[in-house]
């Protein structure tokens, strides 16, 4: 997979190239390229805002260094362009592994108030949010919907099953988990886990998933186990 960020703070992201994903892309799982759009304005001093038509706070991303920046990261639209907005589509784990079967993303980080609609309309192809609140820019969004995706690339994890088993990837909260010491505090770890009986564990497992997304989630429920 190739990935693509257009941001006003290619510095922010070096917070993705240490642990897991720092070797997935060394390894070749796949490629992240920054561009600033900052370096696409035709404004001499390289400004990139402007205030908003009609009046209100803040400024606004201007559309030319945000258009030349696409067009020369994404010359002929291979890629999904996603643009990172509080009034996007909510990013779920079924979003999530949707996008790691893409080949190429494109994502726009706005910036002050957001970026001017007709950028938007002109060459973005979906709106995410990762959640009903308001950041400063969409870098962080950004980090967090690679990091979603780049776990579900093959070889980036140890396992499938890290994934399979997880939380939401079953539709329900994951079960809790234990290691060693057996007795910690005073409190034991759950008999069932070290019995060795592989189809009791899975039912207590399933069982915690269940009570554990009742009490915390449970709009995650099907109607039957509510």
């Amino acid at each position: 997979m190739r990935i693509k960020v257009l941001t006003l703070f290619p510095e922010a992201y070096d917070g993705l190239t240490v642990g897991i994903l720092d070797k997935a892309i060394k390894a070749g799982k796949f490629s992240l390229e920054l561009f600033q759009i900052r370096d696409y304005s035709l404004d001499k001093h390289k400004k990139v805002d402007d205030a908003p038509f009609g009046g209100g706070a803040g400024m606004l991303m201007t559309p030319q260094p945000i258009y030349d920046a696409i067009t020369a990261a994404d010359p002929t639209h291979l890629c999904k362009r996603i643009y990172l907005s509080p009034k996007g589509k909510t990013l779920t784990q079924e979003k999530v592994v949707s996008l790691s079967k893409e080949s190429d993303l494109l994502f726009l980080c706005g910036s002050y108030e957001g970026v001017d609609q007709r950028v938007l309309d002109l060459c973005i192809d979906e709106e995410l949010s990762i959640g009903d609140y308001v950041l400063t820019s969409g870098d962080l969004p950004c980090m967090v919907t690679i990091n979603a995706i780049a776990r579900y690339l093959d070889g980036v994890l140890g396992s499938e099953e890290s994934t399979e088993e997880e939380s939401f990837a079953s539709g329900l909260l994951e079960y809790p988990q234990y290691t060693r010491p057996q007795e910690f505090m005073g409190l034991k770890v759950p008999e069932v886990l070290v019995g060795g009986n592989h189809g009791e564990v899975a039912k207590w497992r399933r069982e915690k998933q269940i009570e554990i997304t009742r009490a915390l989630r449970p709009d995650l429920l099907p109607e039957d186990k509510k």
